[in-house]
């Protein structure tokens, strides 16, 4: 008993050095002067060509977008900072405060329009529909009826869609994803912007254009209705680059320049400079790349996943951390408190249970700012799987506890021992034991949950994954690089618990020996 107790305290300690070396490993740095930054949003996740990480360097990130920003706040005199955030989620995010602009492709609604303001236009496009190359059927929007279509959620071609009805829609939030989905037969056609189908589907000869143009879309930078001043500057340097033609550069470089375009900007003049951005992403999607090549593109990937694994380790272990001693505190309380308290307990671990972790972390991250409650990324996602994992832990502490027979209590009691000290020196350090493979099945589990955090622009390692995934047209070799990845980090907690469980029941083995001197010296300490 000795043993199992001596255990619990230093099972204590060392989650409480853990802890808090990693609240100060966690807790963000004194914020500088800002003035001189441009934090703008963005969704990097199967972004082509708008903003993508680079493929003949992963750590870049690139796009016709980036280029732009760049010479936006290189006019303004800032230093453009990229804060990424799923695509859905960026105007939450912006009036969230995440940023100060945000540039994805947002196309002008008015849906949008009553939520943010927009800057004047910086390119018009149209939407391109798509098939299989030996679909025949489909030749236009409107033979699109009856058929199962795919497109970007929460989109401008959504709405088309919808409106045109008898369609059965099904939503994408990586565009790469949606044509891949098309290629195999999942889907009858594909609707996105024009610049989208151009990177997604144009490399694939599987897939092929049909129909004229549908539609017009115009994408404009957004910033919250408060933020005038700074929308301002924005327009004054779009008006720049329109008239010095640096962004008609760009769009040459990326392919991008069109009859749209040259409409808008009232420039119908030869190309200005070679499309070596969109030759490049040619180059670097050529079917028949070799088996070294691969393996060498694929190593290029590791330090991206290795910061992502340290991202994913971090907030695992922190909200693990929280779920163990809130976890502990519910349990205690529910069998040991007041009934009144011990069902406020109880209410607590079925709310947290009976609700889904994506739901909690939308509300904790975007909804408590409504009642002035900020939370960095970090903390938004430590917290929200904390409190969720902190409901089951509950309940493994609880039958734990439940697991220790009732006379060793009686026991304790008839020694002299009051409640507190039966509890922290018999039952609990007994229940440790019980309850700690479990514990670590959990933590597994919430290791691989962890990646819910990419949905408030945390880039872990699913969502690192899904990016370099969505830039490659390769989901199989990075998944198991991935997949592996996960593996090893969750081996050695596997490792720990059965260490953890064969060093007790050694030391219980110990204990036996002399339980007749034990059992007197626990008798005589609290008399």
């Amino acid at each position: 008993m000795r043993a199992c107790s001596e255990f619990a305290r230093k099972f204590t300690l060392i989650a409480s050095l853990i802890a808090v070396a990693l609240l100060l490993a966690a807790s963000p740095s004194a914020a500088g002067d800002a003035s001189g930054v441009l934090r703008w949003g963005g969704d990097s996740e199967g972004g082509f060509p708008y903003m993508f990480p680079n493929p003949s360097n992963p750590d870049e990130l690139i796009g016709f977008e980036v280029d732009i920003v760049n010479e936006l706040a290189d006019y303004m005199g800032r230093k453009p900072e990229y804060v990424n955030n799923a695509w859905d989620n960026l105007i939450p995010g912006l009036e969230r405060g995440l940023y100060d602009i945000a540039i994805n492709g947002l196309e002008v609604t008015p849906e949008h329009e009553e939520a943010v303001n927009f800057s004047i236009p910086y390119y018009k496009t149209f939407l391109q529909l798509a098939t299989r190359r030996e679909n025949l059927d489909i030749t236009d929007l409107e033979s699109c009826r009856g058929k199962i279509v795919g497109t970007l959620k929460e989109s401008y071609a959504q709405m088309v869609l919808e409106e045109l009805g008898d369609v059965e829609v099904r939503t994408y939030i990586v565009e790469a994803n949606t044509y891949e989905d098309l290629a195999n037969g999942r889907l009858d056609a594909a609707l996105f912007d024009s610049p989208i189908a151009i990177y997604s589907a144009g490399f694939n000869p599987d897939i092929k254009f049909v129909g004229p143009p549908i539609g017009e879309i115009t994408y404009a930078i957004a910033a919250t209705k408060e933020n005038r001043e700074l929308l301002s500057e924005v327009n004054e340097a779009i008006v720049y680059l329109r008239d010095s033609g640096k962004l008609r550069e760009i769009y040459d470089r990326w392919n991008l320049w069109s009859p749209v375009m040259a409409e808008e900007f009232n420039d119908f003049s030869p190309r200005k400079v070679e499309m070596t951005r969109y030759d490049e992403w040619a180059e670097s999607h050529r079917p028949e790349l070799t088996i070294s090549a691969r393996l060498k593109r694929y190593m290029s990937f590791l330090p991206a996943f290795g910061w992502a694994a340290l991202v994913t380790m971090k907030v695992s272990i922190v909200a693990m951390l929280i779920a163990i001693v809130l976890g502990l505190v519910l349990a205690i309380t529910r069998v040991f408190a007041p009934k009144w308290i011990g069902l406020l307990a109880t209410g607590f671990v079925e709310f947290m249970r009976g609700t889904p972790v994506l739901i909690q972390l939308f509300f904790i991250f975007y909804g408590l700012p409504n009642i002035g409650i900020k939370l960095s990324p970090f903390w938004a996602g430590a917290i929200g799987l904390g409190l969720n994992y902190a409901a089951y832990e509950a309940e493994i502490y609880r039958s734990g506890l439940f697991a220790i027979s009732s006379t060793q209590w009686e026991a304790a009691l008839a020694l002299g021992m009051t409640r507190w000290q039966a509890m922290r020196e018999v039952t609990l350090p007994q229940a440790i034991r019980v309850v700690i493979p479990p514990i670590t099945n959990d933590f597994i589990s919430l290791l691989k949950d962890s990646s819910l955090v990419s949905i408030i622009t945390m880039v872990d390692l699913t969502k690192a994954y899904g990016q370099l995934a969505a830039a490659y047209y390769d989901y199989f070799g990075p998944g198991i690089m991935v997949a592996l990845i996960y593996l090893i980090i969750g081996l050695p907690f596997v490792k720990f618990s059965r260490y953890t469980e064969r060093r007790l029941a050694e030391q219980d083995k110990d204990g036996k020996k002399g339980v007749g001197r034990n059992f007197y010296r626990t008798s005589t300490r609290w008399r």
